[in-house]
This record gives structure tokens, C-alpha cells and sequence, in this order.
């Protein structure tokens, strides 16, 4: 496992953590408690994932990276609602680009090592 693909996968289980905190960050307003109870949820999922492809199971790239994809979806809105603070949409572009940038470090590296292998 590449230093890289270490990183990534080290962040994208920071997002995960984040995304379990999510409903203890909120006041209702700005991000629904339901938006983020079902991130909550996604984060415990992408947790899971990144624990088993650390360990060594491949497989669970594919449902991280889509989990993590998914999760970053649901940040999209507070960069286009007006109303949304300066600060959260500073926050929600950084977790949209950090969650770009680790899914596709992790993708690139598997394959790299499915071609070394």
C-alpha cells in the first residue's frame, strides 16, 4: 500500500467522522437534521469500508468511493443556496474537493497495483 493511497484513505475516514458528527454540527437550519441523519448513517457506512480496504479488501473500494461520492453530493446545495453562511460554504467546498481528491487518489492506486499485480 502506496503512501498515497494511505493519505487517502486517512482522509476519506476523516470525512467519514465528520459525516457521523454531522447531526451534532447542525442547528436545523442551514443543514436539515434529516440531510444529516442520513449522512450520519452514509459516514458509519464509509467508516466500515475504510476499515476493511485497509485491511486489505479490495472489493470495498468501489462502495467506499461511491459512499463517499454520495456524501459529497449532499454538500453540493450549500454552495449554490444564497443564504448559506461564508463559512459553511468555505467548509462544504473544502469537504467537496478533499472527498474528489482522495476518491480518485484511492481509484488511481488500485488500478495502478491491479496492472502491477
Amino acid at each position: 500500500m502506496s503512501n498515497p493511497y494511505r493519505i487517502a484513505l486517512v482522509t476519506l475516514g476523516l470525512l467519514s467522522l465528520v459525516d457521523i458528527a454531522s447531526p451534532l454540527m447542525t442547528d436545523g437550519d442551514y443543514y436539515p437534521m434529516a440531510v444529516a441523519l442520513v449522512c450520519s448513517a452514509i459516514g458509519v457506512a464509509s467508516l466500515v469500508c475504510v476499515i476493511l480496504v485497509w485491511r486489505g479488501a479490495t472489493r470495498a473500494v468501489l462502495p467506499l468511493v461511491t459512499l463517499r461520492l454520495v456524501s459529497a453530493v449532499t454538500a453540493v446545495p450549500a454552495l449554490i443556496v444564497a443564504e448559506v453562511p461564508g463559512g459553511i460554504r468555505a467548509f462544504a467546498a473544502i469537504f467537496v474537493l478533499m472527498t474528489l481528491v482522495a476518491c480518485a487518489t484511492v481509484v488511481g492506486d488500485r488500478d495502478r497495483q491491479r496492472v502491477a499485480a
